[in-house]
């Protein structure tokens, strides 16, 4: 009997599991609580009542506008994600109802070239902003992202301001958005949207900054704190408003929509 690609291994606590019973659990380790990475269509189907979503804006591609090659070429990188994916690229933004309550979500996927930043990306959220604006919808962005794609330079910066301009129209609307830091959620993803939500809430033990803690010692020549950059730490300081668990959110994102979108 083969065994290879049945069992994971918990990245905390480093407990063997049997990954079949993984769906059931939400991909959380029963051991220690360690919340594994989950790609973008599991999410979706955990958010959504009965995993039933309405995606749109799913053609969108990203083309090689600066034609970019480092180690290979940039076009090479992006169809080997879509392959490895099964998406166009690193967001996928849909419709649903969440315990009866109708939702606007954009989900990273982190697998896509490390979820980052590029111009369709950019495009698809703000997309989905304007949709949550156009329907007076409340919207949830939950992110998991390397931060800004390289490739593409400036234009995946761009994106920064292009969505917190949309943002901003949606908050001036009065429209709830609640945004969902997963791990991890760093580098311009964090600088910018990822911490614009009406509340801003994180799964346990997400890693969510700017620079990552090595670069940050590296510059500062200082040890930083063992816990530094994770949620728990964020939530002590007061840089987000709530960590949530995985098998508590759906009740928690109803609670918070019910309160937000009272007159």
């Amino acid at each position: 009997m083969k065994t290879e690609g049945l069992f994971i291994k918990c990245g905390d606590c480093g407990t063997v599991i049997w990954k079949k019973d993984q769906g059931a659990r939400l991909w959380i380790c029963e051991k220690c609580g360690h919340h594994f990475r989950i790609n973008a269509r599991q999410r979706l189907g955990y958010i959504f009542d009965d995993g039933l979503y309405e995606e749109f804006d799913s053609t969108l591609k990203s083309s090689d506008p600066l034609g970019f090659h480092d180690r290979k070429a940039y076009r090479d990188r992006l169809d080997a994600a879509v392959k490895a994916t099964g998406t166009s690229e690193a967001v996928i933004t849909a419709t649903g109802k969440l315990m009866g309550i109708d939702l606007v979500a954009a989900v990273m996927e982190y697998a896509f070239i490390g979820g980052s930043m590029g111009s369709v990306v950019g495009e698809k959220i703000t997309r989905a902003i304007e949709k949550a604006l156009e329907t007076r919808t409340p919207l949830l962005i939950v992110s998991s992202s390397g931060g800004a794609r390289m490739m593409e330079s400036f234009l995946s910066l761009m994106q920064m301001a292009k969505i917190s301009a949309a943002l901003a129209r949606l908050s001036s609307a009065g429209v709830p958005y609640i945004s969902l830091m997963t791990d991890p959620t760093t580098g311009g993803v964090t600088a910018s949207y990822a911490m614009l939500g009406d509340l801003n809430i994180a799964e346990p033990r997400a890693l969510i900054g700017f620079a990552g803690p090595r670069v940050i010692e590296q510059t500062i020549r200082q040890k930083l704190p063992e816990d530094f950059q994770r949620s728990e730490f964020l939530l002590e300081h007061g840089m987000i408003d709530a960590v949530v668990p995985r098998p508590d959110q759906r009740e928690f994102l109803y609670d918070w929509l019910c309160f937000m979108s009272r007159d």
